[in-house]
């Protein structure tokens, strides 16, 4: 089983305005060895999500998304080769779950796996946008504790818009009172891990800097590596003990980019 995620940054711009010849989004659904792909900002209600990624679903793949509730932001979505049979929006357990209509969260129940596209706030530090990223981390702990307690395999990955270590930071030193990088953000992760989870990248990347995901579009800082790792797969344990291979399949050079992430993929037997 090979789990990718990709945060698009608009996934009609993916498909279209930021695919050079033989690059982009599309193409490189045609290529990957990916049995499922967590979308992550795709910017796109469901009508305009299937329209875009028309050609993919041609091709048999099979999609469940989460739109959001405000045009043109966040927006969640899986892509399976196997049928998706079942769909959760939002991490809470009822109607009045906060995040149902947000496009922040997805789970889905593919074959014998439960696999989650997340997309974090990217948050303030000392602001209500850091209060609402709070209280959104705190509903997908919530969930991820219940995910913890089935007995299905189960990964939630995606754009976790925290940095965990100074190894996922090149630029840590700078960032240190930036969200993402709050200590709060960070120690709330390191206790998400305590619980059984596991960040299968790191572990098959131990005590180096990166492998970073997200570089700004602005600068040299795709040129010189100077990004951040905020893309994750977190597994159980009982899926993680599986893993394989994990990279970040970074473009080439900056003029065949068609997002400001790289997908993370890693395969697990």
């Amino acid at each position: 089983m090979i789990v990718s995620t990709i945060n698009v940054n608009g996934i009609r711009a993916a498909v279209k305005e930021r695919s050079p010849e033989n690059q982009g989004l599309l193409p490189w659904l045609k290529t990957t060895p990916a049995d499922v792909i967590c979308l992550q900002e795709t910017r796109a209600d469901d009508e305009q999500l299937a329209e875009a990624l028309a050609p993919a679903l041609a091709d048999g793949w099979h999609l469940a998304s989460a739109d959001p509730h405000l045009k043109g932001r966040n927006g969640v979505a899986v892509l399976s080769r196997n049928p998706i049979t079942r769909t959760r929006i939002g991490p809470g357990s009822n109607a009045d779950d906060e995040f149902a209509s947000h496009g922040r969260y997805l789970e889905v129940d593919t074959g014998d796996l439960t696999v989650a596209s997340v997309y974090f706030p990217t948050g303030e530090a000392e602001t209500d946008r850091q209060v609402e990223k709070e209280r959104f981390m705190a509903a997908v702990a919530a969930r991820m504790a219940e995910l913890l307690r089935n007995r299905r395999d189960a990964v939630v990955c995606g754009d976790w818009n925290i940095g965990h270590t100074e190894l996922d930071i090149k630029a840590w030193k700078a960032n240190r009172k930036k969200a993402g990088f709050l200590p709060a953000e960070r120690a709330w992760l390191t206790d998400l891990l305590a619980t059984g989870w596991v960040d299968v990248v790191r572990v098959l990347h131990p005590d180096t800097p990166g492998p970073y995901s997200w570089w700004s579009w602005r600068g040299k800082a795709f040129d010189n590596d100077a990004g951040w790792r905020i893309d994750y797969q977190l597994a159980n344990r009982r899926l993680a003990d599986r893993v394989v291979s994990a990279r970040v399949e970074r473009a080439e050079a900056y003029a065949l980019r068609w997002s400001d992430h790289a997908p993370v993929t890693v395969e697990y037997c």
